[in-house]
């Protein structure tokens, strides 16, 4: 029988081994983090102060030191651990993404119809209405992350070369997260003569990483600004920000109205549904195009990301005629096959009776076309609404025309 004081010798030293390797990986995550603050610094950006803060204070929607939506938003953050466990195989295409390489060329000649759009991945669009240029969301960087040796990556290069792109006359961003406000992007793009419209607090990052203070124009939800013979609305969305831990909802988001002498566009930013959408579509509708997100989606935070069917319900709400699925095809950042977003959008459209238009990655398509898209997608396994339904909560009586 081996003695008590041996067998407490052994435990000690397994208590002493283990104590070691939990040191080890404590100190490795620590160095990781403090890797991460160091090489991602300035891509967190900067929060507002002065006037701009003083500015954000005023606002209807920033209450006890952040902003809020109208309808609160879930998040099942169990629900999210499953959904992880249940993602699918094909959340990344595992073949080459036949995106259209963009000969700058084509944008020296004006669209025939006065309403041209260009849809470069994700949320990624070059807008041309009535005259005016405006690029949505730019994302020109390989990685959507703080940092270049970790985090999502995208599917394909970029459709249009950063140096051919035709200088817009404005650039409008939704909200601050990282697949929407890239630091790279915006720092390769600071000196070019163009003006940049935002959201309240947005504008703190963008000065920070040396655009001028005068190319920046920052709105709350149902100011406007005229660029040229544009008339830019900032709309009210149902969504959330920030890019660090400590700065959750310090800036607001949104979507956008483009409103030019013949046509209408509408972006929708990241949002979930919302009753609000039915006042966008009365007091600034209709719209002659949508842009409605319709991926990255999951039941887990369906207030957040308003999935392919309630896209469509939106789309009808703000009294849109042709609609452009956005915010798919570039990344993966939910659970779902990459291509689900395209192949239940689709379905919903059809049974609604929604003309929808879903080019290539760097196709340009206006409206007016007689075509509305070839699937230039692969087959692959896909859930359907019917298995996976996507549900914003606190509506109201919502009604969808």
């Amino acid at each position: 029988m081996r003695e008590p004081g041996k067998r407490l010798t052994r435990f000690a030293k397994v208590r002493r081994a283990v104590w070691r390797v939990a040191r080890a990986v404590f100190v490795l995550v620590v160095v990781l983090l403090l890797g991460v603050l160091i090489d991602g610094w300035r891509a967190f950006g900067e929060g507002a102060s002065g006037a701009r803060r003083e500015r954000i204070a005023r606002s209807p929607e920033w209450k006890d030191g952040l902003f809020h939506n109208p309808q609160p938003l879930v998040n099942d953050a169990w629900g999210s651990v499953v959904g992880a466990r249940e993602a699918s195989p094909d959340t990344a295409p595992h073949d080459v993404v036949p995106a259209e390489n963009v000969d700058p060329v084509r944008f020296a000649t004006a669209p025939a119809s006065g309403l041209r759009v260009t849809w470069l991945g994700h949320s990624t669009t070059l807008v041309e209405v009535d005259g005016v240029r405006v690029l949505t969301d730019p994302i020109w960087s390989d990685r959507i992350t703080p940092v270049d040796f970790v985090g999502p990556t995208r599917f394909y290069p970029p459709p249009l070369r950063l140096d051919d792109v035709p200088v817009p006359d404005a650039i409008v961003i939704s909200h601050d997260h990282f697949d929407h406000l890239d630091y790279p992007t915006i720092t390769a793009m600071k000196d070019w003569n163009t003006t940049f419209v935002v959201p309240l607090g947005v504008g703190a990052h963008l000065a920070y990483w040396g655009v001028p203070e005068a190319h920046i124009k920052e709105l709350d939800w149902w100011d406007a600004i005229k660029i040229g013979e544009l008339l830019v609305t900032c709309t009210p969305a149902r969504h959330a920000s920030g890019r660090a831990p400590w700065d959750q909802d310090h800036t607001l988001w949104a979507g956008w109205a483009l409103t030019g002498k013949a046509h209408r566009v509408y972006y929708s930013g990241d949002t979930g549904l919302f009753p609000a959408m039915a006042d966008i579509g009365t007091r600034l509708g209709p719209f002659d195009l949508t842009m409605i997100e319709v991926g990255q989606y999951h039941r887990a935070w369906p207030d957040w990301h308003i999935g392919p069917e309630q896209a469509v319900d939106a789309h009808r709400l703000v009294r849109g005629r042709a609609m452009l699925p956005v915010h798919w095809g570039l990344l993966a950042l939910a659970y779902h096959a990459w291509t689900e977003p395209a192949e239940r959008v689709m379905r919903a459209a059809e049974k609604a009776h929604v003309r929808l238009l879903l080019p290539k990655p760097g196709q340009s398509i206006e409206p007016t076309d007689a075509r509305t898209y070839e699937k230039w997608w692969p087959t692959v396994p896909t859930k359907t609404a019917e298995q996976d339904p996507i549900v914003s909560g606190n509506l109201g009586n919502l009604v969808i025309p």
